[in-house]
Order: structure tokens, then C-alpha cells, then sequence
């Protein structure tokens, strides 16, 4: 829980990087302990991260979004960057709070 908590508040000031984006906005989830493989392999750590945007970013900001996260899992969880996938999505209709943006 204290990883969680921690990688949740660098991932908060991480998303800055993209602009008018904000911790405010972000919306975190964790699912640990998945079965895994890349290259065909589960012993080594992985992770697959996606990232939802309402809008849309240019790849510089992508870039150094894609650098913040894969440090923030090496440094906290261990992860080799080589090891992490980010996939970025950009949606055009998002719902909250009764409404769409």
C-alpha cells in the first residue's frame, strides 16, 4: 500500500508534463500480482501501463511522460524500463459527473 501511495503522488506530478493536465484530474489503478510475460519469459518484473487522455498531447510531451513513468517503476517497484510498455490513448468524449466535457 505505501508503493501504491507513493507511486500515485509521482505519477501526480509526473502527469504535468503533458499540458493542461493535472493530479486533479488523474485517476490511478493498480493491478498487481496479474500473470505476465514479455519476450515469452514471467521471471523477471513487467508492466504494461495505459494512459487515457481526454485531448490531445503532442509526442515531446509523450516522451517525457513515457521517461517520467518508466522511472518512477524502476526507482519504486524495480522495473526495467526495457521491461515497461506505456500505451497512450486520446479520447475525444469523456463523462463525468452526469455530463461529457
Amino acid at each position: 500500500k505505501e508503493k501504491e501511495i507513493e507511486i500515485k503522488k509521482k505519477l501526480g506530478k509526473a502527469i504535468e508534463l503533458l499540458p493542461g493536465k493535472s493530479e486533479n484530474w488523474l485517476m490511478v489503478s493498480f493491478d498487481d500480482q496479474k500473470p505476465m510475460y514479455f519476450k515469452g519469459e514471467s521471471n523477471t518484473a513487467i508492466a504494461f501501463v495505459e494512459v487515457k487522455i481526454y485531448g490531445r498531447a503532442d509526442s515531446a510531451s509523450y516522451n517525457k511522460l513515457t521517461a517520467a513513468i518508466t522511472k518512477i517503476l524502476e526507482e519504486e517497484l524495480n522495473i526495467s524500463p526495457n521491461h515497461t510498455y506505456v500505451k497512450y490513448e486520446e479520447v475525444s468524449n469523456w463523462g463525468w459527473n452526469g455530463s461529457n466535457f
